[in-house]
């Protein structure tokens, strides 16, 4: 059986999927919402639960649990209209008690199943923040296919934040005078019969003892770029929601060695990513990506500034940010000691803490190395670099077919070429992954090759400029 992990994804067919809800102790019940090119619902006909079992003409079904099975979801993606683009599940307390939360919820897991293929399970993230619901899967168009993503996004402000998120107008429920007679609270009632409520454009929801979501709000992404390829010194931007902690970038460098005779020489490339987190960037004057002088000094404005006193202890300041901010924000040249901002072979880094940016593992054949950004929050610049090694012999990084490629998972592939045929460098920035850019994350193809002989390591400048030559040596192997 498949395991994914939190932001893992797979590949489905057109074949009918069933989602099945696994859990234990307090109850959680499962919905669906089909979503358009905006990221929204066009109206309450796109929803499926419990009062309402079918959507898009059938290509979406509830099924209660029984005796027989748990409750399901049927999503037959090939059913679907061409105007739907995903189909999120969404798990959920009692809307009707405010102190059900899942942290009343153990063994919390989705089984995705499709005939003739081996089913795929998703171990929903132990949530004990509060949160009253949680997107759980996504089925999501890639190309011509389909793929599901296990998402596990938790909502302390219930289903009330999920509509909201999706486009589904949710009033406050108005307070009674204190001597009328209240009527009885359909969410309660329906919550009182073990059904979830009728959400709609009207719908309307208890206040919420702690409305803002634990992990920020799914994104409303605007519709995908497709495949490209970048012009010389071009760029692209990918609209996604940085608060959306389901988003993964896949950054991939692909090299075939370029000749028979040059892999027998050896093609051994190695993939790093030079990283400004966000509390440490500075937005400059001028466009990250463009290549500085030694001795650069970086100035400007911080990425995200400071909401703390400048007298405030950062020792004492446990707010994710500000204290990391506070230690660093006089460190304006990195050095080339700095080793916590390159992840490569010898430091992998990792997705599950800072610097959330992973290096999967190490070719040394020809072939393809891939770095994973996620938390896109947490990041500011990420420069994508690669190291021909001394026993390649010469060649250009063109001449063994080195390209990078860029996937935010759903639906934007941004490949980044290169143009020059720069035969005496062991290194070459290839593309800058800008994280402050408003719209989104903007790639640029940047191509700037170090100077013959030179073994230093670029350095990515915390305004997102890139000095060449300038960072540390460092022999594989050694």
């Amino acid at each position: 059986m498949g395991e994914l992990g939190k932001g893992a994804n797979a590949s489905i067919t057109g074949m009918p999927v069933t989602v099945e809800l696994h859990w234990t102790g307090d109850p959680v019940d499962l919905s669906a919402l089909l979503l358009h090119a905006d990221g929204k619902v066009e109206s309450d006909a796109d929803m499926v639960f419990f009062n309402q079992p079918e959507a898009g003409g059938g290509a979406v079904r509830h099924r209660a649990a029984d005796a027989d099975a748990p409750e399901q979801i049927t999503v037959e993606p090939a059913a679907l209209s061409a105007s739907v683009t995903r189909v999120v599940l969404v798990g959920s307390c009692d809307p009707g008690d405010e102190n059900r939360t899942f942290a009343g919820v153990t063994e919390f897991s989705v089984r995705a199943v499709q005939s003739e293929a081996e089913p795929v399970v998703f171990p929903v993230p132990a949530m004990t923040e509060g949160e009253r619901a949680a997107v759980l899967l996504e089925f999501y168009r890639r190309g011509d296919g389909w793929k599901v993503r296990a998402v596990g996004q938790g909502y302390r402000s219930g289903l009330a934040g999920v509509a909201t998120d999706f486009g589904i107008q949710v009033a406050d429920e108005p307070a009674p005078a204190e001597s009328a007679l209240v009527e009885p609270d359909p969410v309660a009632s329906a919550s009182a019969t073990g059904q979830p409520p009728t959400l709609s454009p009207a719908l309307t929801v208890p206040p919420l003892a702690s409305p803002a979501p634990t992990v920020p709000a799914a994104s409303n992404v605007a519709p995908s770029l497709g495949r490209l390829s970048l012009d010389k010194g071009a760029q692209a931007v990918v609209s996604l929601d940085k608060n959306d902690r389901g988003v993964e970038i896949v950054a991939t460098l692909v090299w075939d060695g370029g000749s028979d005779d040059r892999r027998e020489r050896g093609a051994d490339l190695d993939f790093y990513a030079l990283f400004v987190p966000a509390d440490e960037a500075l937005l400059g004057a001028q466009q990250a990506g463009t290549k500085a002088s030694a001795g650069h000094t970086p100035k400007g404005s911080p990425y995200r500034p400071p909401s703390v006193s400048p007298n405030a202890d950062p020792v004492a300041d446990e707010e994710p940010g500000r204290g990391r901010w506070l230690r660093r924000k006089k460190r304006f040249v990195r050095t080339e000691e700095d080793q916590r901002h390159v992840v490569y072979y010898n430091n992998l880094g990792s997705v599950q803490a800072e610097p959330y940016i992973l290096l999967d593992g190490d070719s040394k054949i020809p072939g393809r190395e891939v770095i994973r950004i996620v938390r896109p929050d947490e990041q500011g610049y990420v420069l994508l670099c690669a190291y021909s090694a001394l026993s390649n012999g010469s060649g250009s990084f063109r001449s063994f077919g080195a390209h990078v490629v860029i996937d935010d998972g759903r639906g934007s592939a941004v490949t980044v070429p290169l143009y020059e045929e720069t035969e005496t460098s062991y290194w070459v920035a290839i593309a800058l992954v800008d994280f402050t850019a408003p719209e989104g994350v903007a790639v640029r193809h940047v191509e700037t090759y170090g100077s013959e002989g030179s073994e230093r390591r670029p350095v990515l400048q915390l305004d997102g400029a890139i000095t060449m030559d300038a960072g540390r040596v460092e022999f594989k192997g050694l």
